[in-house]
């Protein structure tokens, strides 16, 4: 049932996922709710993050485009590193 304040919801657990919510609760010092709802949340993130690629991830983060360079550093880094370490030598 939804309501204004939300969805209630009664699940009967097996005893080994009862204990782990007791664990969490003690752990966290978080009430059983707290414990559902961000379980939810984290659960939530695994399976849309889940959907993106290494490179929206790190765009995301703002990994991506964080760095100046030149523009044909992808086709010329190995010469330009070859370079960078025969001046260190």
């Amino acid at each position: 049932m939804t309501t204004a304040k939300g969805r209630r919801i009664n699940a009967r657990l097996p005893p080994e996922a009862a204990r782990k919510v007791a664990y969490l609760e003690r752990r966290r010092n978080k009430s059983t709710t707290q414990v559902v709802l961000e379980s939810i949340d984290h659960y939530y993130l695994a399976l849309t993050e889940e959907k993106e690629g290494a490179a929206e991830r790190l765009e995301r983060a703002g990994f991506i485009g964080c760095a100046r360079g030149p523009d044909d550093l992808s086709s010329t880094y190995k010469s330009d590193l070859a370079d960078s370490l025969r001046d260190k030598t």
